[in-house]
């Protein structure tokens, strides 16, 4: 048996599946959970904003592919929390919040930041749940975590009333973690395979879940047996290096149009991939749980269970297949052709500096295992385009439900689970707006990131559209030429900004070699817009 204070027994559970670090906004509710850490040496970093903290939760859970821990303090700092939640449900990302609670002895009586928090999170978490006694802590966490680490991922909450978490019992110590594999219809994974196999015009679109699931080899070594182009979004970028002969960014349009079989695996069938909609391609959607399967599409197949085995039977398919490699070298030169528009973009000297001009600086100064990080619209949707990682799971968005401010909480993540790697957090200046306050933990905390502000002075994915169909906008302008960068440095780090293209490439180099959180502010064209293809509706 283990004794402790709630917090105590918290942390022993939290070591058992691996959790090293909390990310936190200081709160008396959540007070044992603090002592515990501080008196144990277990990772302690705070913030401003609690949303931050979920966010620096998120990034460690998708960049170490464990669990990812957040403690909330009671009322406000749950529900400050719920977009971080909500994008943690919407990424798959095994995000624990540990959240206080005003005592339950006295519930109903006004106590502060009394509020049931479960009704409110439960419909964005995989589990959700109040601890009622102290004893129980270690075996609630156990449980809760077990269900955020099992396909198909998630977050999950659980909330400690003051006289739980601060008082003292005697509680089974907590075993080994073990999370259940689920095993695909070995029928399903057969006729996926041979789909793709026999396919005339295959293409694969690989994302987020195929890096959390630990099955890159395994999606290198089926798409190089089956001998299908390969593009990714998400966490699957960089699952094939940019100069492997199946891996493809600027050809996709060509590809989905003119494919036969279209293989979704580890990604939603969502707005991001037209909903599904490949003309008259055959679909086939790989996931890693049934409830991942596209209720909107009738695919062909839909095997469902673990990716690393799925993909590793597509390895070994050894069945009838039809020659690629004309369909590969009309995609190669598609390629080749988007490739030389991009780098026409990407080297423009025009004033003010376009968008791509940044990347195209970029591209030269980050390294292989740079972790990058987009939090915005106009601006990050340029990232997409032009930036290709060169490992995977070193790219950090917010996923599909595109929720801004995850930038500095997904620094902070990034920073403390890699400190000697390049960390460069993309923003738009909208989203600026949502977390630059946080700069101020990150140089408190001795975390240094290097931030790329494209400063356009309007909502660009607002104010553009909206002119298109009103023939006006409103609401979607900013405060142009905005100093981003002495906000940054009022915080304790440093920056500059920067109006002209020649001036990109000396502060970026000035910007990683500072070690302090470091803003680059560009100035960018406003009617620079990125074309915006997705259907939202």
């Amino acid at each position: 048996m283990i004794e402790g204070h709630g917090g105590e027994l918290a942390l022993a559970a939290l070591r058992a599946h691996g959790v090293t670090e909390m990310f936190t906004l200081s709160g008396g509710h959540v007070f044992p959970l603090y002592a515990a850490a501080h008196e144990s040496g277990f990772g302690l970093y705070d913030v401003r904003h609690e949303q931050s903290a979920v966010f620096a939760a998120e990034a460690v859970a998708k960049l170490q592919r464990r669990p990812g821990l957040a403690v909330l303090t009671a009322g406000p700092g749950v529900t400050n929390g719920i977009s971080g939640l909500t994008s943690a449900h919407f990424n798959g990302s095994p995000v624990l919040v540990l959240a206080g609670r005003a005592p339950g002895f006295r519930w109903g009586a006004g106590s502060l930041q009394e509020l049931d928090h479960v009704p409110l999170v439960a419909p964005v978490t995989r589990y959700a749940a109040t601890v009622t006694a102290t004893a129980s802590i270690p075996g609630e966490i156990a449980a809760a975590l077990t269900v955020a680490r099992t396909p198909h991922r998630g977050p999950v909450f659980l909330d400690l009333p003051l006289e739980v978490i601060f008082s003292t019992a005697q509680a089974a110590p907590p075993g080994e973690p073990a999370v259940p594999v689920l095993e695909a219809d070995p029928d399903e994974v057969a006729r996926a395979a041979k789909l793709l196999a026999t396919a005339a015009r295959p293409v694969i679109v690989a994302g987020s879940d195929v890096w959390a699931g630990d099955a890159v080899a395994e999606l290198r070594a089926a798409a190089e047996t089956l001998r299908a182009p390969v593009f990714t979004n998400g966490m699957g970028r960089g699952a094939l290096p940019p100069g492997h002969p199946l891996a493809f960014s600027r050809a996709r349009k060509a590809a989905l149009s003119a494919a036969d079989v279209v293989a979704v695996i580890g990604t939603p069938l969502d707005f991001r991939l037209g909903f599904g909609e490949f003309g008259d391609a055959a679909v086939v959607h790989v996931v890693d749980a049934p409830s991942q399967r596209a209720a909107h599409v009738e695919p062909a197949v839909s095997p469902a269970g673990d990716l690393r085995r799925i993909l590793a039977a597509f390895a070994g398919y050894t069945g009838a297949r039809a020659s690629h490699e004309d369909w590969l070298a009309g995609l190669r030169s598609a390629e080749d052709a988007g490739r030389a528009r991009d780098a026409e973009d990407m080297t423009a000297a025009s004033d003010p500096v376009r968008p791509a001009r940044v990347y195209g600086e970029l591209r030269r100064i980050l390294e292989p295992e740079a972790v990058t990080i987009g939090d915005g619209g106009d601006f990050v949707s340029y990232a997409g385009r032009y930036l290709e990682p060169a490992r995977p799971g070193t790219w950090l968005d917010p996923g599909p439900f595109g929720c801004l401010g995850t930038g500095m909480g997904y620094a902070m993540g990034a920073r403390v689970t890699f400190p000697d790697r390049q960390i460069c957090v993309l923003l738009g200046d909208g989203a600026a707006g949502f977390s630059l306050m946080d700069v101020e933990s990150l140089v408190r905390q001795n975390l240094p990131v290097v931030i790329v502000v494209g400063n356009n002075g309007v909502w660009g994915l607002e104010k553009h559209p909206m002119r298109a169909m009103y023939g006006y906008d409103v609401a979607a302008d900013l405060q142009p030429g905005l100093r981003y960068d002495a906000v940054v440095r009022a915080l304790g780090g440093a920056g500059e900004t920067v109006d002209r293209a020649s001036g990109i490439a000396p502060a970026l180099r000035r910007a990683f070699d500072a070690g302090v959180p470091y803003l680059v502010n560009v100035l960018t064209d406003p009617a620079d817009a990125y074309p915006r293809s997705a259907n939202l509706a």
